[in-house]
């Protein structure tokens, strides 16, 4: 966040939390594999500067977290028509591939956020406004800053965003504040690259009662200080443990880097050049060495002898696995959401599967989403009420389903509804569910294949008497 904006909001009363955002900024540096001055760049012994290699293992921990709460769908209530309206706005926002993105910021850093705009809107001198189309801007952590917060319900707040326009570099701040009626009010400004407000480019529009935004935080309780309105980014707290692995890597790594066989031999076996250096006519023997000035090799008896650099395996990986172990209790999954089994590494969806008393965390979070989800379609179904001449309902039930692929093994459940299907025969309903799971049918579909099957059995029957 630019450190204007954080001026202006000050200058209008609001209190902007400086602390949060050193916060947010460290876990971002992880997740984006960036280079930690203070950890990454070294110097040996000797001086020379050298930098530690990354693993980048921030961004698989958010990904595999994020994996766990994919939305397969939303469901916009029995009104079809309100619901194919829904969805189709969601789609011409890009709005699940945008919601994967987020929940794996989420985890990252916390919190994101959404606001509902509209574009190409007219708007009168009185500040109504009328027609436009909806849009749905996404923001990180980083450019949200909550301004009132009642309860941990976030009921006011500012969103910054940098764009590049005509060349020039422009930072939008849009926030939403409550009146003395309870109605919310939008006000936009814009800033040059200077850091300049753009006083023609202000908007102020009226809005209603609900809330233009949704905030999805980590369900995790966020303990850390002066965080108010924000969610509890996992990264934080697995800085130290990101470090442990990057450190076990580049243990790795150097073993390997210098486990090539050295060949030592006496300089009687070999031919030198005219300024007196052995000849080392391909690639391999370059990595020959020759004892010189008379010396001896290590054995005085042999006139040729290897050295094999020992890669300490077993220490490195039982050094990987404590790390492993650590990293999968920071993030909430208990000791075995990364480990080393039989020399592969099993990942969170894997055990998530296997464990299934370990998804109280994963059922928190999809918790926050549906709710987070909610409020997005409750403030788009207004806007389309309030500037388009619609009269969706509000308090219609809106639903989330969310892709159980990661965590259930399909497979094995159809397994068990064919089994089911085939003891329980007597009893239609288990093998139509079984063939709207196998093939992907509606109940309609499968109980018509069931009957055809049921009437080419009989018909058999019949012919054989």
């Amino acid at each position: 966040m630019e450190n204007f904006v954080q001026t202006f909001l000050r200058e209008r009363g609001y209190t902007t939390n400086d602390k949060a955002q050193v916060v947010i900024r460290a876990c971002d540096d992880w997740y984006a594999n960036r280079c930690i001055e203070d950890f990454h760049q070294r110097k040996t012994v000797q001086g020379t500067p050298y930098e530690l290699l990354r693993t980048n293992f921030a961004k698989r921990c958010c990904a595999d977290d994020a994996n766990l709460c994919e939305v397969a769908e939303v469901n916009g209530g029995e009104n079809e028509t309100q619901h194919e309206y829904l969805l189709d706005i969601l789609e011409k926002n890009h709005f699940l591939t945008m919601y994967r993105k987020q929940i794996e910021n989420v985890s990252a850093k916390g919190t994101a956020a959404c606001y509902v705009r509209l574009d190409q809107a007219e708007i009168t001198q009185d500040g109504s406004v009328r027609g436009g189309r909806i849009r749905l801007n996404y923001i990180k952590a980083e450019n949200f800053i909550p301004l009132s917060v009642v309860n941990d319900e976030i009921t006011e707040a500012a969103f910054a965003g940098t764009e590049l326009k005509g060349g020039k570099v422009r930072t939008t701040l849009v926030d939403f504040v409550l009146d003395k009626n309870g109605n919310y009010i939008s006000e936009t400004n814009v800033f040059d690259e200077y850091g300049t407000r753009i006083p023609e480019l202000t908007t102020v529009v009226q809005l209603g009662e609900v809330k233009p935004f949704a905030v999805l935080r980590n369900a995790e309780v966020n303990n850390i200080d002066h965080m108010t309105g924000y969610g509890y980014p996992k990264l934080w707290g697995a800085i130290g443990v990101l470090k442990a692995v990057d450190l076990c890597f580049n243990v790795l790594f150097g073993d390997l880097d210098k486990a090539d066989k050295l060949v030592l031999v006496n300089e009687l076996l070999c031919k030198f050049d005219e300024s007196g250096k052995p000849i080392t006519p391909n690639e391999q023997l370059k990595k020959t060495f020759v004892m010189l000035g008379g010396e001896k090799l290590p054995e005085q008896k042999d006139l040729v002898q290897e050295y094999n650099p020992i890669i300490r395996i077993d220490e490195i990986t039982k050094s990987f696995e404590l790390c492993l172990s650590l990293l999968s209790t920071m993030f909430g999954y208990g000791t075995k959401k990364y480990s080393f089994e039989n020399g592969q590494i099993k990942t969170a969806t894997e055990y998530a599967g296997e464990r299934q008393d370990s998804m109280q965390e994963l059922n928190k979070q999809r918790t926050e989403a549906e709710n987070y989800i909610r409020d997005i379609c409750r403030a788009v179904l207004w806007f389309s009420n309030t500037y388009q001449a619609t009269s969706w309902n509000l308090e219609e039930e809106i639903t989330v389903d969310f892709d159980d692929s990661y965590v259930v093994d399909h497979q094995s459940e159809l397994e068990g509804k064919r089994a089911d299907a085939l003891s329980f025969s007597s009893i239609p309903k288990l093998t139509i569910w079984y063939l709207m799971d196998k093939y992907n049918l509606s109940e309609e579909e499968a109980e018509k294949i069931y009957k055809e099957g049921q009437t080419d059995i009989d018909a058999d029957a019949e012919t054989e008497d």
